[in-house]
């Protein structure tokens, strides 16, 4: 190929990779996606993208170990990318393992064999270094200069999109995690394992949602709004939610109102997560066969949403301990669901619910290991309430 044709060929490869990232917009799926594109241009084994983690001092990147991915985290200034990191400066090694800036703790832990290197700053608009792109072991030769200008393009490309991503990932694990502490004020009312409740409703949620068909995107957004279900549990006066015995009936129709509260406090808001909380929050106890409350809404009348989370959150329910009752086996659990679909269940949620049914016991077998301050034991838990889930 003569070098006119070399040129067209990189010009035609850099206009192909800035369309292809310009659609992503979740940095997860960016970075990996960057990673593959970089590694097919520059015919190299192995890209990987390193990014700065300011707080720590750290890189950070993601790597596959056997069937699944690990999060790898190295100090600014250790091996390839952390002295390109720290430096600002490009790094061609013909010989990997002959060269002390190489560190040879990623290969140990990875099983990976590095031969030869090429590494380069990630710039953003302020100058300031984002990460670096390191490639790995060139296909039949090693690393040159052309392919190091290059890589310098692509690098320039990507870090303008890899900013744009991170800003929207900060904002939205923001608006999340503001979503999530508005959850635990209604919660933290009502039971002692707040934190751990929230966490496996949610995250069964987006499994069921995924289960059933729905695109990440409808997945994940209902998992994120799962959390305010009960928020309307802050309108309920303590002599009811915290009253240590049975309730009575206008109690119980006082409790029931929740439903209405919440719905009430989200539904006019401009987030299209808190709408999405808001039908979750008023249809989450209605029953597929009509019998549920506020509204005895019936089958597909109940939003999708609220038919995944009413699974959820009653799977959750009878699989924890409770003052009022002790933790039912997740197979017992699992039998009350199962026996309940097309009644208090959506079958297609149930369906799901069964083919997804070991990821949910790993959820709830993580999660219930996991130890976190907000799991404290919190005020006014029902003692010797009537054990009915998803009250």
């Amino acid at each position: 190929m003569g070098r006119r044709q070399e040129l067209e060929k990189r010009q035609m490869l850099l206009a192909r990779f800035g369309r292809i990232i310009a659609v992503e917009t979740r940095l997860d799926s960016l970075l990996t996606l960057i990673a593959e594109e970089v590694r097919r241009i520059l015919d190299a084994d192995r890209c990987s993208v390193f990014l700065v983690d300011t707080y720590k001092g750290e890189l950070w990147t993601k790597v596959a170990l056997g069937v699944g991915e690990k999060i790898l985290r190295i100090p600014l200034g250790r091996g390839i990318a952390g002295f390109v990191a720290k430096t600002g400066n490009a790094i061609n090694i013909r010989d990997a393992y002959r060269d002390p800036r190489f560190n040879q703790d990623l290969d140990r832990i990875t099983g990976y064999q590095t031969k030869n290197a090429l590494a380069v700053p990630l710039k953003g608009r302020d100058g300031k270094i984002l990460g670096v792109f390191e490639v790995l072991n060139k296909n039949k030769s090693a690393f040159n200069d052309e392919d190091e200008g290059f890589l310098r393009i692509l690098a320039t490309i990507a870090a303008s999109f890899i900013e744009n991503a991170t800003l929207y990932d900060e904002l939205r694990r923001s608006h999340l995690e503001t979503i999530y502490r508005m959850a635990l004020v209604a919660e933290f009312r009502d039971q002692e394992d707040t934190g751990k409740h929230l966490r496996r409703m949610s995250r069964f949620s987006g499994i069921l949602g995924a289960g059933m068909g729905l695109g990440y995107e409808e997945a994940e957004d209902i998992r994120y709004a799962a959390p305010l279900h009960d928020v309307g549990k802050v309108a309920i006066p303590d002599t009811i939610l915290r009253k240590p015995g049975k309730l009575d009936a206008a109690e119980y129709e006082e409790m029931k109102r929740h439903t209405i509260y919440g719905s009430q406090m989200l539904a006019r808001a401009e987030s299209r997560l808190l709408r999405l909380a808001a039908r979750i929050a008023v249809a989450h106890h209605e029953h597929f066969d009509g019998t549920g409350y506020p509204h005895q809404l019936k089958g597909d009348l109940i939003p999708t949403e609220a038919r995944i989370v009413a699974v959820a959150d009653v799977f959750d329910a009878l699989a924890s301990e409770r003052v009022y009752k002790g933790a039912w086996s997740v197979d017992e659990a699992r039998g009350y669901i199962l026996e309940r679909s097309g009644t208090l269940f959506d079958p297609d949620v149930c369906a799901s619910f069964d083919k997804r049914f070991d990821e949910l016991r790993s959820v709830l077998e993580e999660e219930s290991r996991r130890v976190v301050p907000e799991d404290a034991p919190g005020p006014g838990a029902r003692k010797g309430q009537q054990p009915k889930p998803g009250v």
